[in-house]
């Protein structure tokens, strides 16, 4: 009742109840719900009128209802009705001072007046003032009593009022005075009374929803757990200890719902299941759990994308709609299983216009502003939705908002609920816009989501509020171009980007039209969004935990997140910042991959300096690997917890999650301490482009970046700005018309003629839009023909075959493609190329082969080839696992999904190869189909595909096919490959150097066949490295000093075994050269192509600055302890019998293997760190000298 009625209005409410109690029977399941509501009007009547007759009415109706039956849909506390009566008996005392002067005693007058207070608080519309009382009351008491002497009722009845004004709708208040009341409360209460710490946490979950303080929500989950884990039930539950479960349960779902943690809703997921489990469980909350647990399941498809949990959910759903049409459902069940919209959604249209046909005959008995005609009022709207959602009809939708309306007339806005109201009237508002295209409902969304987005309650919801203002703004601008409405949502955007309640995906998503907006209308913010989305992006895969799941993901983000990082480093082109723009596609692309290699960081440098970090590090890595790739061939997660049997309700995935955000957090912890340590600023974190541009120091990386704003191809060299080539404006479409020509004709069949027109005609199209501009560039720069070139493809240049460009025009006729002019290699992302070139302790110019193959009838052509493979036994070991013994166990571990099929259908994936470790391998050559090919179902910038994943798990090189390979192929392919891969022209250099230059000239051989159509020899690829340079083997790290001369060109290399020098034309160094036996000749001239080419002190201008970069990239330890520092210069004051014709010449310390600092056309130095014995090695050898004197200054 309210407390602002008038006698009239009452009259009016007394004639509604008393006209329906005529209309129904005593049986009627509403009859006692009426008497109740009778009886509490006439009182109030009575504290308006003071008449007598009201008190006696109302006296009368309440002992009436305490001997009716029960009614469904309300709840009638016989024992609140005693105290009603109590209460209206006191006011009909003509002496309440009787009261005062009787023998009973303050304690049980003081309780009493607490509970009679409590049915106030039911009575009066407001009743703050009679709980603030109360309050007050049960102080006095708890400063009397004891835990012998408990005030139960008086507390009980405290707890009793706050939950009735709470779940009504009101505003609780004083919280703070009733927190501190409870908590001095639960101090003294007796261990089987429940209530205290049950109303405790209920009131802190009501101050949580005020101010949404973490450690209030987690003050009552304790509490919660304290009731459920209590020893006074004993092995029997009570239903205090049931509800105090159904709380926490209730808590978990509503915190999971709130935060984006993971692991707060495998929790929420956990406790729900456990509580479905119990035996002792009543209908009604098992009604409620189910709903809670097919939200949940909802959430965690929505979250990971898990097949098993939509289906979970849709059970849960389903068990729902059989409890609706359950015979056995009372009236009150039915009533709160209809509020599902899954249920109500089941139900037949006649059935719908039946239940809002009944829901308008009860609202007409209702009184006005009574809490049984609200909830009638929101049953009626939420079926007029469902009707509206099946008739599109907007009359349906407009009786959906008259509802909202009346009930907001009548919502206390302060309520922490309060808000959800308004939000849903601005939704069905907007609804109404795009159903009838009326402003006016356009205008008023507007105005309601603007009021809800100030609300302090709707705080975990403001992104929902953002995202439909930024709709609904959008669309207004569409229609009427106001200015001020772009304005607001360039306002809202970051409000909505860094709002902590919202998911990092959806986060992402809304930074990605920011920055698009920022963009179209040259907002200075676009940087600034840009950046967000990079960080968020970044961040969305984190809370992921398997690899499959975070590329569903990406999957998931694909037309938006897969375009952004393209659409920044467009941006940065476009105000001329090309190495931010090339810093931007690296830390925007293979963020798998990136993901993968962090888990694999060399830890020497760390161990060096902080050896027990390094090894907490080690190990966290070691483990989140291990979980990022824990799939069964069943699609199930697969999770060791140590052989322990853990029974904490979570299924495996949600232990899975919950082990990975733990190892997460340490190792953010242990990462952050790293980068704390003198040297370790930059640990793991992104490179710059100073880093960066070093793996073009062995030839030019050519970066095509495809993006509808404008798209570039960039040329990096090591030692000077990255060369711009603009494109045509129709650049974009173009790209894009190839890719899908190509991928449509290709479903033809490789044999049909439509599919050789196509490709041939694609690869014409490529040169005119990308190789002819390229070469041109190219040559501008200096780059030789056969120089070494690296393609850094973007979007559908992935699945375009760029090394087959061409025919290139000539005046010979003879056709040519772009392998003809240079030796190409694709790399997924420069770091990949840098991972590619690290040092190896176990680089080897005598390898051994591991063939791998199962032939059978339908590839014949793999007999052929195999036996060109084995035929290399002559010349270095090979060994050969073949049919029965090629299966996934033989070459890496355990089997898992399929990708190579080997012997008896066993399958070797691309985890299992991931999973491996081999950081020997040098060279891998796939010789199967579509093994570099990259599907429909794959982000084309992640590089997902077999090729791939072998260079992640160590190889250097690999060779792979971009579609089908021609069985009969196989044989003339490897045959040519491995001739020229062995030959004698390549000695002392490591065999995965050789790799790229073997496949173009095995290539070129198949070309040169009669009948070699385009799809056969264009179908190979080459990833990876291949430099023209020497690598040094030994127990020790090998070392190089330059010497820098002005006429003479001279180094020194340290190996194990000894140092020497190389001086062109100095025959002295020759005949060192071939006594040591060590190292290939050099050229003079160009002689010997495989040699190693000094540089002169021209062609090295190298600063401090660029060799740390330099060294940073080869090895991320830095340097080694012991060693000078880099730069640091040592001086050789005389001529030496060396070849030093100079009277001075300088040593510049560097450091890393096969990275020298040289011009593209010239393969850099290798050069390597040396090891502190071989530095004093150097130092006995050289440096002590008769004819040499050294100064190393404070080293």
């Amino acid at each position: 009742m309210a407390q602002e009625f008038s006698i009239m209005e009452l009259d009016k409410i007394i004639t509604y109840l008393q006209r329906a109690l005529s209309w129904i029977p005593r049986s009627h399941p509403s009859y006692t719900a009426y008497v109740h509501l009778l009886a509490r009007s006439r009182l109030k009547r009575y504290e308006l009128s003071e008449q007598k007759e009201d008190l006696d009415k109302s006296i009368l109706h309440y002992t009436e209802s305490i001997f009716l039956p029960p009614s469904w849909g309300f709840y009638l506390n016989v024992a609140q009705v005693f105290l009603r009566l109590v209460h209206s008996l006191f006011r009909r005392s003509k002496d309440s001072s009787n009261l005062k002067m009787s023998s009973v005693p303050h304690k049980v007058f003081t309780s009493s007046l607490v509970q009679v207070l409590a049915i106030q608080v039911e009575l009066e519309a407001d009743g703050t003032g009679d709980i603030e009382e109360m309050v007050i009351l049960c102080q006095e008491l708890l400063t009397c009593h004891s835990s012998e002497n408990y005030p139960t009722r008086a507390i009980a009845a405290l707890v009793s009022a706050i939950l009735f004004k709470f779940c009504l709708g009101k505003q609780v208040q004083p919280l703070d005075e009733i927190i501190q009341c409870l908590r001095d409360a639960l101090k003294i209460s007796p261990p089987d009374f429940h209530v205290v710490p049950l109303g405790l946490a209920i009131t802190l979950i009501i101050r949580f929803w005020k101010n949404y303080s973490i450690d209030d929500f987690e003050e009552a989950m304790t509490l919660q757990e304290s009731v459920v884990g209590s020893s006074s039930f004993g092995d029997d539950p009570c239903q205090c200890q049931i509800m105090a479960s159904a709380s926490a349960a209730l808590l978990a779902y509503i915190r999971a719902s709130i935060y984006p943690n993971p692991e707060y809703l495998e929790e929420a997921i956990s406790r729900s299941r456990t509580l479905l489990g119990s035996s002792s469980l009543n209908n009604d909350l098992r009604r409620k759990v189910t709903h809670d647990m097919a939200s949940l399941a909802k959430m965690r498809f929505n979250n990971f994308g898990l097949a098993e949990a939509l289906h979970e959910s849709h059970s849960y759903t389903s068990e729902m709609v059989s409890l609706a049409s359950s015979p056995s459902a009372h009236e009150t069940s039915q009533e709160e299983i209809d509020t599902v919209d899954a249920v109500r959604a089941a139900y037949p249209m006649a059935v719908v216009e039946d239940r809002i046909q009944n829901l308008r005959k009860l609202i007409s008995m209702s009184p006005p502003r009574s809490f049984e005609r609200d909830a009638y009022l929101r049953r009626l709207a939420d079926w007029y939705k469902t009707k509206f959602s099946r008739t599109n009809d907007i009359t349906d939708l407009e009786e959906v908002i008259k509802c909202s309306r009346v009930l907001l007339a009548s919502t206390d806005r302060s309520h922490p609920f309060g808000f959800q109201l308004e939000f849903d009237l601005g939704n069905d508002l907007y609804a109404a816009f795009e159903c009838s295209n009326m402003m006016e409902y356009l205008d008023e969304s507007i105005t309601v989501h603007r009021g809800v987005f100030k609300m302090q309650s709707a705080q975990p919801f403001r992104f929902k509020v953002v995202k439909q203002l930024v709709a609904s703004l959008s669309k207004r601008i569409e229609l009427l171009g106001h200015k001020q409405d772009l304005d607001e949502i360039i306002e809202l955007f970051p409000l909505g980007v860094n709002d902590k309640f919202a998911k990092v995906p959806d986060r992402f998503a809304l930074s990605c039209a920011w920055a698009s907006l920022a963009r179209i209308s040259r907002q200075p913010s676009v940087s600034v969004a840009y950046e967000k989305a990079m960080l968020l992006m970044q961040s969305s895969l984190v809370s992921v935990p398997t690899l499959q799941i975070q590329h569903s993901r990406l999957v998931a983000m694909r037309g938006f997140g897969d375009k952004m990082p393209l659409d920044y480093a467009s941006y940065q082109i476009d105000m001329g910042q090309f190495t931010q723009a090339i810093e931007t596609l690296e830390r925007g692309r293979a963020l798998l991959w990136s993901e993968m290699r962090g888990f694999r960081n060399s830890m020497d440098h760390l161990s060096r300096s902080n050896s027990p970090l390094a090894t907490k590090l080690a190990a966290i890595n070691q483990d989140l690997e291990s979980l990022t790739m824990s799939v069964t061939p069943s699609g199930t997660i697969e999770v060791s917890d140590g052989g322990s049997q853990v029974d904490d309700g979570m299924d495996p995935f949600g232990r899975l999650v919950v082990k990975q955000q733990k190892l997460l957090e340490k190792r953010d912890v242990l990462i952050s301490q790293i980068q704390d340590l003198p040297g370790f600023g930059d640990f793991l974190k992104m490179p710059s482009f100073q880093t960066i541009r070093f793996v073009a120091s062995h030839g030019p990386v050519v970066i095509i970046n495809h993006s509808e704003w404008r798209s570039d191809i960039l040329i990096l060299v090591h030692d000077s700005p990255p060369s711009l080539i603009p494109t045509t404006n129709d650049f974009y479409q173009r790209a894009n018309k190839l890719r899908d020509r190509l991928v449509v004709a290709r479903r033809e069949g490789l044999d049909s003629d439509k599919y050789k027109r196509t490709l041939r005609s694609v690869l014409e199209g490529l040169y005119n839009l990308v190789g002819e501009p390229v070469i041109d560039r190219l040559h501008t720069l200096g780059v030789p023909e056969q120089s070494r070139i690296w393609w850094c493809p973007t979007s559908v240049f992935c699945s375009l075959p760029l090394h087959a460009m061409g025919p290139i025009p000539s005046n010979d006729g003879v056709k040519r493609y772009f392998s003809d002019l240079y030796i190409p290699s694709y790399t997924p992302t420069l770091s990949a190329l840098i991972e590619s070139r690290k040092p190896s302790p176990n680089t080897s110019y005598e390898p051994s082969l591991l063939l791998v193959a199962n032939p059978d009838e339908s590839l014949p052509g793999a007999f052929g080839e195999m036996s060109v493979i084995q035929s290399l036994n002559s010349r270095l070991p090979v060994s050969t696992l073949c049919g029965k013994n090629a299966t996934p166990a033989g070459v890496t571990g355990k089997p898992f999904d399929a990708s190579f099929r080997l012997f008896d259908d066993e399958r070797l994936t691309l985890l299992d190869i991931v999973k491996s470790r081999l950081p020997a391998g040098e060279f891998a050559f796939l010789a199967a189909c579509h093994t570099a090919e990259l599907t429909d179902e794959s982000i084309a910038d992640e590089g997902l595909h077999l090729t791939a994943a072998v260079q992640y798990c160590g190889f250097r090189s690999v060779v792979g096919t971009m579609w089908e390979m021609v069985d009969i192929d196989g044989r003339e392919l490897a045959e040519n490959f491995y001739k020229s891969m062995f030959s004698g022209n390549g000695q002392r250099v490591p065999y995965h150097l050789r790799s790229a230059k073997a496949l173009r000239d095995a290539t070129r051989k198949m070309r040169r066949k009669k009948g070699m159509t385009l799809e056969r020899w264009v179908n190979f690829v080459h990833y990876g490295q291949r430099l023209l340079g020497i690598a040094w083997t030994g127990s020790e790290r090998s070392g190089l000093l330059l010497i820098l001369s002005k006429s003479k060109r001279v180094d020194y290399r340290v190996t194990p075994s000894g140092w020497f020098s190389i001086d062109p034309g100095c025959q002295k160094c020759a005949s060192r050269t071939a006594a040591l036996a060590t190292t290939t000749k050099h050229r003079d001239g160009a002689s010997d192509p495989t040699s190693t080419p000094l540089l002169t002190h021209s062609q090295l201008q190298t600063t401090t600055t660029e060799v740390n970069a330099a060294l940073q990239v080869a090895d991320p330890l830095q340097r080694t302890p012991g060693l000078p520092q880099l730069g640091q210069s040592l001086t050789l004051n005389k001529d030496s019998e060396l070849g030093i014709s100079t009277a001075q010449a300088t040593i510049t310390v560097a450091s890393m293997l096969d990275y020298g600092i040289g011009k593209h056309d010239n393969p850099a130095l290798p050069v390597m760190g040396l090891t502190p014995s071989s530095w004093k090695h150097l130092a006995g050898l050289v440096l002590s000298d008769s004819d040499v004197t050294a100064r190393l200054g404070s080293a």
